[in-house]
């Protein structure tokens, strides 16, 4: 079952299994952790994307994103800003002391692409979005037994759920990074966290905005040039209400069991916003 999160607020939303399919590949994963066989039958996405977004940490700073969620609650003033950025690097960084408004949780966060002081994008139904981008994932910085968000697409406003999770999860023992469809639970992909600790590793992150089974989702994790995951899930439901947007930091439960809270930092840098050219651009 999915971690305990805010539910979303408005319409119910239509089933989600039916139709679902998609495709894994992973490697340094034990046999139990992996899909069952039979799933892996990766959908390609076309290659034609338009830039919309491509902010420099130096120059656009903050700004670059559409909103900023540095410790909400002034739990650790001392620790100010946890947000910020350090030469070409977005940094985020999580102290134990840290507490979100919700006090059994952490959260540390930017969200959405900000094209100007007033314009950001609007990833709408009937589009194809991308992002692609590097993280540093530091040691310090380990699967939860609990939920550890390190990237969401969720429709803005407070009080829904996430459409899609990138996390740090303990699955049986074993450290992992995946990425799932949060309301129907439906795991997209995982792959073993320890060799991504203390390295450049490349995200690229492929959605279809669509309700019901209109959606689809494309995650690739690669390091070194080599694929560590390229995993689909097409026939999903990827859109809640208004709009879709992109978050990214440490967002993390501090109910994990297994001793592997403390405080740790997480880098992006190379951020990156594409739209499919057949789509029109869509700004506010």
């Amino acid at each position: 079952m999915p971690p305990p999160h805010p539910h979303r607020t408005g319409t119910s939303r239509r089933g989600l299994l039916g139709a679902a399919v998609g495709g894994l590949a992973a490697t340094a994963l034990p046999a139990s952790l992996r899909l069952p066989a039979g799933t892996a039958t990766a959908a390609t996405l076309a290659d034609s994307w338009a830039l919309r977004w491509s902010p420099s940490p130096s120059s656009a700073g903050l700004g670059a994103f559409e909103t900023i969620e540095d410790d909400r609650a002034d739990s650790h003033t001392g620790g100010q800003p946890h947000i910020y950025p350090v030469g070409d690097t977005f940094r985020f960084n999580m102290h134990l002391a840290d507490r979100d408004t919700s006090t059994d949780r952490q959260r540390h966060e930017v969200t959405g692409m900000r094209t100007s002081g007033s314009s950001y994008l609007r990833w709408l139904p009937g589009e194809t979005w991308r992002t692609t981008y590097q993280m540093y994932i530091p040691s310090s910085l380990k699967a939860t037994t609990s939920f550890t968000h390190i990237m969401q697409t969720k429709q803005p406003g407070t009080g829904t759920s996430p459409i899609t999770v990138m996390s740090l999860r303990r699955v049986n023992g074993v450290q992992t990074i995946e990425l799932k469809l949060f309301e129907a639970d439906i795991l997209v992909g995982r792959t073993d966290l320890v060799p991504l600790h203390n390295a450049w590793v490349d995200v690229d992150f492929r959605m279809k905005i669509g309700d019901g089974a209109a959606g689809s989702v494309r995650w690739i994790l690669r390091k070194n040039g080599s694929t560590l995951v390229d995993a689909t899930r097409t026939g999903v439901d990827t859109f809640l209400l208004d709009r879709v947007r992109p978050k990214w930091g440490i967002y993390r439960s501090l109910g994990d069991t297994s001793g592997s809270l403390q405080d740790c930092y997480l880098l992006l840098r190379n951020m990156r916003g594409y739209q499919m050219v057949d789509d029109p651009a869509t700004v506010n």
